[in-house]
Parts: structure tokens; sequence; C-alpha cells
């Protein structure tokens, strides 16, 4: 068996006269979905495979496909003969284009073979001599392979060898993505080794030294080094440098990417034409005197070092210069280029440097990336990126970056060991300001067309253009200040239909979903009669203004399923000041090590947000129909007794008469009187997350065990939430659950939410609902109308679809988890607000209110 190793990531072009196996080859190797047939294509233009004419239009196609695939990063196979270079050009081309590896697998077996393959199919109508010809342009093409610009090529010649090769995906050298850390990312070095063994050493690195007390390595008991290149040049010992990084990555206790200063070293050793300047001219004369055995360890070395590495998950990225998201993962020579050098505006500065386009600020990436290449001042974050080039050689100083702790480490330069073109403040207070994006600002362009956002839950999560606009629309109108607004809390999915007479939602079907997804131990918890409330309370005015950047004197604040404000702003600053007390007097945010805490709850009564809905819809329809159908039931009642066969208009009347009672009387459960927040509560259930912690790992019990101790601890603005464990797989446990979610809606409560008990749970399929509602008969009369219940109507009801509701519920989840554990790393404004605007962007998806 013979082993074809490809990259995880590429083109793959399958080569071979017609009957060479390469469409059997393709689908025994390959998903069907990854192979793009010539042949398939040719049909989709013109419904015929075999059709030559349509050969154009079908390239045409195929390109358009295999683009698409390769721009998603999805590994593509093209099924054609590729016999003839331009055929192939195009396709190095596009991969090319998207920063992929082409790679060549030929097929050559013998022509005998494919001229019989052929005259057994009847749709195959061409002679021995197309196979002939397509052969020998195949020979004629094999050697230079490579040169177009295949980086790998297999050939595989016998039937044996086709039926037995066996493919192997291998990942790229730059695909890290199984190292998680810690990490200490080295910035720009250029020869100061002095420096470097004190950084190591300030980071906690045991250095090792040979017999003549150089320093050959260093090793951390919990951490791995990082170095973002430029190693050599302009420094006073550039091979000392060099021999402590190639030991600590040959030890495995460093990885190294390429800079540009490397890159032109290796080429001056190698004896190509390239100026000597930038320092190289140091490197040269140190290295010279080493011994040919080190000057050829160093070549290697340097030879070796790739463009970038993806890290931890694909959570970092580290590269000399700084990569865009779209290069990250893909290997070219535009990726390698650009890791090395940036982008220039193709213009040069007053000291004759190129000007670099200020990719940077444009970064819109969810992978941290830390780079160095162009000395800076100090090390400042802008949109998730970071350079660690702070000038050791001119006299700055050596930087390290702590990862994931994001703890800066810098050591000073012991002098200035080479005179900048540009000048270079060793003093950061003597540097021009640059400009940099504040992380706190919000640009529109981070939110506006169509989105895809990328989550640690659902991973790939999009938002159409047109919702991004509804969003846009809400969020710039009716929003509170962005920089409270840090979550939004998802949707909630309603159980499937019951099967129970006479109901439309019954608890059986939520312990049915839960225990079908493995998920034994669920929590019912009591679905008060309000609204979904968000409140974020900090410990005092100066914690509010450091963490969030508050406007005025706020606390914090309480903000509706849509971001808007519940209350008016003194309403708001009492409602918070009464949240922080309790929170206080219980000692929570001691606890919890935090100045500030994001609560999720619900605020009731329901008329504190939709005294207006009430009055203008619900108080409207029970009035008329309080008022008309008694009068009609009189009416009918009268025309009866006279005769008249109406009996079945006039039961038809009373009943919807009685429905009407109903009705009237579910809604104004609702509603009770208030005056400023007399009578209004506020019910606490989950603490979302604190100071650097995010809480959707933690069971439900611990957050209502601290909302109970909150309520405890309250004036009585805050409310309990009831409760009950219930055990999916215990029948009694399960009726007992019944039972109180019937005792609960049959005195008037809106009904219960089912949660697995462990809070964020996986199943074989993803994300588990994080909760079904199951609302009482009485209740969904508000929601569905008054006359519901009558069995024409509710046979109707039982046929509504959930699929998009339950699809919509996990997507908002995810979202809001991915905005809670980016709050809790302090990423900025910006990158927490992506998520809570896709929330709100996907609440316009069309879908039925009423679930």
């Amino acid at each position: 068996m013979s082993v074809l190793e490809i990259p995880d990531l590429c083109l793959v072009v399958l080569v071979g006269a017609s009957g060479s196996g390469k469409s059997t080859f393709g689908r025994a190797q390959f998903k069907p979905t990854e192979v793009i047939s010539s042949d398939f294509c040719r049909g989709l233009v013109s419904d015929d495979e075999n059709d030559q004419s349509a050969t154009k239009d079908a390239f045409d196609v195929l390109n358009y496909i295999v683009g698409k695939r390769l721009a998603a990063g999805r590994l593509t196979v093209v099924d054609a003969t590729n016999v003839q270079p331009d055929s192939r050009k195009s396709l190095v081309a596009l991969a090319k284009e998207h920063d992929v590896l082409p790679v060549a697998i030929v097929l050559d077996p013998p022509e005998s073979l494919c001229v019989a393959r052929n005259a057994e199919r009847a749709d195959r109508n061409f002679g021995a001599q197309v196979i002939r010809r397509q052969r020998d342009q195949l020979r004629r093409g094999l050697r230079s392979l490579r040169k177009e610009g295949f980086r790998t090529v297999h050939v595989l010649r016998t039937p044996e060898e086709i039926s037995e090769a066996a493919i192997t995906r291998v990942p790229l050298y730059n695909d890290l993505r199984h190292v998680t850390g810690p990490f200490d990312i080295v910035g720009d070095i250029h020869g100061c080794r002095a420096e470097l063994e004190a950084l190591l050493a300030e980071l906690g690195y045991a250095l090792e030294r040979d017999g003549q007390g150089r320093a050959i390595g260093a090793q951390h008991p919990e951490r791995r080094a990082v170095f973002v290149g430029d190693l050599v040049d302009r420094g006073p010992d550039t091979p000392g440098v060099l021999r402590l990084v190639m030991g600590m990555v040959r030890a495995g206790n460093a990885f190294c990417v390429t800079g540009n200063h490397e890159h032109k070293l290796l080429r001056a050793l190698r004896g190509r034409n390239v100026q000597v300047t930038h320092g190289l001219a140091e490197s040269l004369a140190q290295l010279e005197a080493e011994t040919a055995e080190f000057q050829a360890e160093a070549q290697e070395f340097m030879d070796g070092l790739i463009s970038h590495y993806v890290l931890d998950g694909g959570k970092l990225v580290v590269a000399h210069a700084g990569i865009t998201e779209r290069f990250q993962g893909r290997a070219s020579g535009r990726v390698r280029s650009f890791c090395m050098y940036g982008e220039s505006t193709g213009e040069t500065d007053e000291f004759g440097l190129p000007v670099r386009y200020p990719w940077a600020n444009e970064y819109r990436g969810r992978a941290m990336v830390v780079y160095g290449h162009t000395p800076v001042p100090t090390p400042e974050w802008v949109n998730n990126t970071l350079c660690l080039d702070t000038g050791c050689v001119f006299g700055g100083a050596l930087t390290a970056l702590r990862y994931p702790e994001k703890e800066i480490v810098s050591v000073p330069a012991a002098e200035v060991y080479y005179e900048p073109a540009k000048p270079f403040p060793a003093n950061p207070a003597a540097a021009e300001p640059v400009a940099r994006r504040d992380p706190g600002v919000l640009d529109v362009t981070d939110v506006l067309g169509r989105r895809v956002i990328e989550t640690a839950y659902q991973k790939r999560i999009g938002v159409r253009e047109e919702n991004a606009a509804a969003a846009l629309e809400v969020m710039s109108r009716f929003a509170i200040d962005p920089r409270w607004l840090v979550y939004l809390p998802p949707t909630m999915s309603p159980v499937a239909t019951a099967t129970a007479e006479g109901l439309l939602e019954h608890p059986d079907q939520a312990f049915e979903y839960f225990r079908a997804e493995g998920v034994d131990s669920v929590v019912c918890e009591e679905k008060h009669m309000g609204s979904r409330a968000v409140a974020l309370v900090c410990r005092s005015l100066d914690a509010a203004r450091a963490r969030f950047g508050a406007p005025g004197d706020a606390l914090g604040a309480v903000w509706t399923r849509t971001g808007r404000h519940f209350f008016t702003e003194t309403l708001t600053a009492e409602a918070v000041e009464r949240i922080r007390a309790a929170a206080e007097k219980a000692g929570l945010f001691d606890e919890l090590g935090s100045d500030w805490l994001l609560l999720d709850g619900e605020l009731l009564p329901w008329s504190v947000k939709a005294e207006q809905l009430l009055r203008e819809q619900y108080a409207a329809v029970g009035a008329a129909a309080r008022s008309a159908l008694p009068a009609a039931a009189t009416a009918l009642a009268a025309a009866d007794e006279s005769g008249l066969d109406v009996s079945a208009l006039l039961e038809r009347t009373r009943s919807r008469a009685a429905n009407a009672d109903a009705f009237a009387q579910s809604y104004r459960r609702y509603c009770w009187p208030t005056d400023g927040l007399d009578g209004v509560r506020f019910a606490p259930f989950q603490v979302l997350a604190s100071a650097g912690k995010a809480h959707h790992q933690r069971p439900h019990d611990w957050h209502l065990a601290l909302a109970d101790r909150l309520v405890e601890s309250s004036d009585g603005f805050l409310a309990p939430t009831g409760r009950l464990p219930v055990d999916t797989t215990d029948p009694a446990s399960v009726a007992a659950a019944v039972d109180w979610w019937t005792e609960l809606t049959a005195r008037g409560g809106e009904g219960m939410v089912v949660k697995p008990a462990a809070n964020l749970v996986r199943g074989s399929r993803g994300l588990v609902q994080p909760g079904l509602k199951v609302r009482g008969r009485e209740y969904l009369r508000i929601i569905y109308g008054p006359d519901y219940t009558e069995e024409r109507h509710l046979s109707r009801l039982r046929q509504r679809g959930l699929g998009h509701k339950r699809s919509l519920a996990l997507r908002e989840y995810g979202l809001g988890l991915e905005a809670l554990d980016r709050l809790a790393r302090d990423e900025p404004t910006w990158r927490v607000h992506e998520c809570v605007f896709a929330v709100l962007a996907l609440e316009s998806e069309p879908v039925d209110p009423r679930l």
C-alpha cells in the first residue's frame, strides 16, 4: 500500500487520460462533496455530461465552485483529464488566489486498460487515438508539474497502485491549533543576546549553558516561548541569539517564525546578490567568526522557519509582521510575504522607508494576532492585535507577552546598539502619538452587511444583511448606552406540541427531549409573570468607570431582551442601587472577587414593559368581546325560546363569552398597580458573569443559591424563583414535576422553564437547548387568542413547526455565551458588541412570534 500525503487544506488536481480511473479513485478517497467533476458540471449546463460543446461553460462553473470552496477553507478535488498545461494553469492560479497548496495526483495506467474501460461505456464514442493523444500530453507535461506550481506530485502507474493507494491528510506546518500553551511570545531581538537572556530569566526560564558558558537553551516547567522573528542583524551577538533560540526550538521549548531579516541573511549566506544594509553586515561579520558547522546549522534553521503559527485552537496567531484573517492557516508565497513584510502602500516616508499599510486598524478576526517588525515605543492593543517590537536594538526594550494572561514583561536595552534610519524614542513619553482605534469605540462597519461570527459553541453563525440593517435601526433609536449593553438573552423555544387532550404544551415533552439528549438531571424553574431582564451592577462608581466607561454617575443598567430601557434614568439608578446593596450585604462581590455583576432575571409585572400593548390590544379585545358576546348570547337565547333553531350558534356564543372572560382574567394576572419602583420586583435566576469570569459552566443550583442570598439580603425589591429538581429517568420524579406545573398554572402562573441542571450541555449534535418553556393552558390564551382551546383551533395549532424557533434559540444562545466569554476576557467593547448586535439581528428573522 502506498500512502499519499496531502495537506488538510489544498486543491487536489486529478490528472489522467479518460478511462484511467480518476472518478473511481475520487469516490474512494474523498467525500462526495469534495470532488468537483467536469462531467457533472457539463451536465449542469447542458443536461448531457458528454456534450463537448458545453465544455467551456462547464469549466466556468467548475472554476466558480472550486473558488467558492477554497475561499471557505474546504479541501477540493478536481476530477477532469487535466492533461493539458493550460487546463492545469487555471487551477494552479485558483489555488494561488486562495492561498492554498495545489497537489497533483497523476493516474497513468497502461493505455490498453484505458481503451478497454472506455469501450465498455456506451456514452464514450471516441476511439483509442483520443486516449493515445491524452497520454502523450500527460507524459510530455509530467516532468514540468512542479515548475507549473504543484507543491506535491503523486504518480500512480499500475491498477494495483491506484486501488491500494491511501490518502493521508496532514496538517500544514503552520497548524498548531492542538498546542494550547501557555506561551511567552517574544518580540524582535536583533542580536541582543544579553537582553534575551535577562528577559527569559524574568519570565521564569532556566538557562542551559555549554562548557564555554554560552547559553544553548532555556526551559520553563510549564510554558513555551514563541519568537516573532528578526532574531538577527544590527545587534552585538547574532550568533549567541541563534544558538539560544535554536537550542530551545530543538528541545521543544519554543517555536519561532521567520522574520524578513532571517530571510535576507539566509540569501546572503547562500551567495545571493543582496544589499548589505540594515544591519546585515554585522551579522555576516559575526557569523564569519563561527565554525562552518555552526553556520550550516544556522542556515538550516532559518531555512526551516515558516511564515506563521496558528495556536490554541485558532485563538492565537503569531507572525512576524502580522497577518490578516483571510491569510491565517493558509500557505502561499503571498501569505509568506505578508507575514514577513506586512503590506506597503507603495510610498516611502521622509527617511526612505516604506510606508506600511495599517492592517491592524481594520482587523476584525476572532484570533488574537501577536507580531513585531515595526518598532513601537510601547505595546498597544489594536483590534485584538499586539505589536511586540519595542526597539531593543535601538535602545528601547525587549518585550514579551504572557499568553493567555495578556501580561506584558519587558527588560530595558543596555544601550543603543544601532542607530535607526528613523528616530526611535527610547523614552515612551517622547513618542509621537500613533493613530490607534480606541477599543471602546464602536464602528458601524463592524456590524453592517452580511456577517459571519465565529463562536466557541457553534463555530460560524451567519447574520443576513437585511437583519443587520433592522438591528441597526433598533440599536440606534432605542437601545441603552452600548457601554452597558454587553449581553442579550436568547429567545427560548417552547416544548414540542403536547399529546394530552385539550393542551398545547405539557411538561412530558420537555422531559422526553432532555432524556433523548442524555440529560438525566434537570431543574424546573418557575416562569414569572413578567419580562426577561438583564441587570449590570457595579460595586462603585470607580469600578463602573474603569471597566465600562460608565456615563455620568451611573452604577449600572437594567434592560430588556432587545436592549431597551425598562425605566427612566432616575428609576434605573434606584433599581441598580437596590440590587447593588443586596449584593453587598450578601457578600457576593467579595466571594466572586469582582467589582461588578451581570444578572439574568425577570422583571415583574409584565405591565411595566407592556402597558401600551395591554391597553391597546389585550384590554381592547377583552372589553369588546365581554361587551358584545353576552348581548349576542341573550338575543340568541330569546330566539331559541321563540322556536328558532339557533341552539348550536347559542352554545358556541356562550362558549366564546366564557373564553373572553377567561382571556381577561389571564392577562389581568400579569398587571398590578405600580408607582415608580413600588410594586415592581426583579427575580434574578443566573449570575451571567463577573470580573474575569463567565459562569455558564456552573450548575443551576449554584446560580439559584446565589439568587436566594440576593433575595434574602434585599429590601423587598428582589423576588425568589421557585424551582424543583427532576430526574428525567425516574417516573416518580417526573410525575411530581408535572403535579407542580399543574398547581402553578392552576393558580394563574405562567408555567415553568425546564433547564439542564448542569447548565451548559453539549449533546451528540452540538449544544443542547439551554431551556424549554412549558406554558400553562390559560396563559397561552393570551398568546393564541380567547378561543384557542376550542378543538377546531387546537387541532390546527398542533401543526405548528418548531424547527426554526429551536435553531434560532441555539444560535442566539451560542452568540450570548461568546459575548460573555469575550467580556470576561476583557476583549475590546466592539468584540463583545459584535455578538450582542448579532443576537438582536437574529431577532428579526421571520418566525412565529407566538412561539
